[in-house]
């Protein structure tokens, strides 16, 4: 007795409803850029580039969104240059020994006026140079 085969066209069919499944997920944000827009320009400077691949590829996650209080979305958290200079946020590295300091201006605020706050790139960015 033989068993019943499924028609060629049912086994892809369902091959292709599942694979979705079983795909690794596309880490959009982990080598992106994310322009940080919120305060910048009403402030008179130009948006701040941060190169979250080029921090990422340097350090795990925990050293910024565990122990530097970063939560993990785009613009959820509230940065100002005091709090910066005061060594908080991205002041706990960028303090003049560890990291340039805030005196370098233009080598954060790098964008170009307009750009809206987000996360640009991926896996596949350009980098800060693209801005």
């Amino acid at each position: 007795m033989s068993v019943p085969r499924a028609p060629l066209w049912m086994v892809c069919a369902a091959l292709l409803c599942v694979s979705p499944f079983f795909a690794a997920p596309r880490a959009t944000a982990e080598y992106a850029d994310v322009v940080i827009n919120r305060a910048a320009e009403a402030a008179g400077m130009r948006p701040v580039i941060f190169p979250h691949w080029f921090h990422r590829i340097r350090f795990r996650c925990k050293v910024c969104h565990a122990e530097l209080g970063f939560k993990m979305r785009a613009g959820a958290n509230q940065i100002k240059m005091t709090d910066i200079i005061d060594g908080r946020f991205c002041g706990a590295c960028h303090d003049g020994e560890t990291a340039w300091s805030v005196e370098n201006c233009d080598l954060c605020h790098s964008g170009k006026a307009g750009l809206p706050p987000g996360i640009f790139g991926g896996h596949e960015t350009l980098g800060p140079g693209r801005w």
